[in-house]
């Protein structure tokens, strides 16, 4: 395995700055080091750390809440937001896995605890300050939240900031746009609402009238990685900094996401200021990924499994549904499970696959200086697929 790897390693695709890596899951021997130790450019194989950090701090089975409390003036409510950026809008999609909570039934249990007060008109107010600080993070190129890479990451959106579940687009102010939606949603059900709908603070000891929460942790983590979702890993890197306590903002997330891979004594060659990977300004070692990735695996860190169950599987699942379909890569279809990552210039994939003897590799392949991406890809997929037949 260790001469085909070299080889490919060194494959023209991949440009001048590559490197790889492939370790005994169990052991966490390693059985092919190329370039391994230096610091790359991880793209979105960026997802992997946060996943290990999100599931190791808050946990599999936790979930967060969008909530209605009562406001400060008469007949007035909040609408809060709790971090889940997959609550659905009015427009959402039946076949989303996992399965998102609903503006449309927040607004049909607020209606419910507003009529049983003889509540018919309200004040709507929307709250977004659990995450605080700039909407994007250093290293995000301006053009992606026009292009539809992501949204401004806030505490409060539906369809993930989306325009219309599906579209790529985004809309300016996602807190303002889910307040608007649940207004008309709220009318629907029989309340009238003021036309003046404003951002404010809910208060600490305000009565909550309904809720709606998300799908737990574990399955969000699935989606994260199966679709490389980039507002989610935002999203639920932020979720770390406010369960270790630290500033709800991006500084703070990441200074959070270092603190549990410290704990697992896994922080080493990792620098981070996002939680999807588009930021340029990120660098991970081969090494370091394969370490996330071993670590998941093992019997002890049950909390930690669904990120292997997230990866996407070699040509049916995920960003690697279109993949490995040509002679050096074919062998590895339904054997290789890997995140995959890309950026302008970048190319990366790390994963898990088993050997024809049953052993269980981690391995991470990485490009940050590729001439052609469509080149570039179908070398790291020759890469992992030797792993998996070796």
């Amino acid at each position: 395995m260790t001469a085909r790897l070299t080889r490919a390693l060194g494959d023209s695709a991949l440009g001048r700055s590559s490197g790889g890596v492939v370790l005994d899951a169990e052991t966490g021997a390693a059985l092919f080091d190329g370039r391994a130790e230096v610091a790359l450019t991880p793209a979105s194989t960026t997802k992997i750390v946060t996943a290990v950090a999100v599931l190791a701090s808050v946990g599999p089975d936790a979930t967060f809440a969008t909530k209605v409390v009562t406001g400060a003036a008469k007949n007035s409510i909040v609408l809060v937001g709790g971090g889940d950026p997959t609550l659905a809008g009015p427009k959402e999609s039946r076949d989303l896995y996992p399965r998102p909570a609903s503006l449309a039934t927040l607004a049909s249990r607020t209606a419910k605890a507003l009529k049983a007060a003889k509540i018919t008109t309200v004040t709507l107010g929307y709250d977004d300050s659990l995450f605080e600080g700039p909407v994007t993070p250093p290293g995000w190129k301006p053009t992606y939240v026009p292009e539809g890479s992501a949204s401004p990451v806030t505490a409060l959106a539906i369809d993930e900031g989306r325009v219309a579940p599906g579209q790529s687009a985004r809309v300016p102010d996602p807190p303002r746009a889910a307040a608007a939606a649940f207004a008309s949603l709220l009318m629907k059900n029989g309340i009238k609402v003021d036309k003046n709908i404003k951002p404010v603070t809910a208060g600490q000891t305000a009565k909550e009238l309904a809720r709606v929460e998300s799908a737990p942790v574990y399955a969000l983590v699935e989606r994260m990685l199966t679709m490389s979702d980039n507002d989610l890993a935002e999203a639920l890197a932020r979720q770390v900094a406010i369960k270790e306590g630290l500033p709800h903002t991006f500084p703070g997330q990441a200074a959070a996401v270092h603190r549990v891979l410290g704990r697992l004594g896994l922080d080493k060659d990792i620098t981070i200021t996002d939680g999807s990977g588009l930021s340029i300004k990120n660098r991970i070692t081969p090494t370091a990924l394969a370490r996330l990735l071993a670590a998941s695996v093992l019997p002890a860190n049950r909390d930690l499994h669904s990120l292997v169950t997230g990866l996407p599987i070699a040509g049916f699942t995920g960003t690697l549904h279109n993949r490995y379909d040509d002679s050096g890569s074919r062998p590895g279809r339904g054997l290789v499970r890997a995140k995959t990552g890309t950026l302008n210039g970048v190319n990366t994939l790390a994963g898990v696959a088993y050997t024809a003897d049953g052993r269980l590799l981690a391995f991470a392949f990485m490009a940050d200086d590729v001439p052609d991406p469509t080149a570039a890809v179908a070398a790291l997929d020759r890469l992992a697929t030797i792993v998996s037949q070796s």
